[in-house]
């Protein structure tokens, strides 16, 4: 794994876990900051990244980049655009 797909994984994690503090907090946690380091990061990628890694980026599909750095991606399920 390259130093910025690390990152981008980093990041998702980081997500996660926040996402995962919504119930139990009354104030819920500013997503934004989240997207936007993960959005800055993807934009570094370089242009021979996995397609797959790209469109899951692309279209805010989080779970499944998280999944697809993991080396899950067998995990992830067919989206509405016909992608895994």
């Amino acid at each position: 794994m390259s130093e910025i797909e690390n990152a981008i994984l980093q990041a998702l994690n980081e997500l996660d876990g926040a996402v995962k503090t919504f119930p139990a907090v009354q104030t819920k946690p500013n997503l934004l900051p989240f997207f936007s380091r993960i959005d800055m990061l993807a934009e570094r990628l370089p242009k021979d990244t996995d397609p797959s890694l790209v469109h899951y980026l692309k279209k805010k599909s989080y779970e499944k980049a998280r999944l697809f750095l993991q080396g899950r991606d067998d995990e992830n399920t067919t989206g509405s655009c016909g992608h895994v």
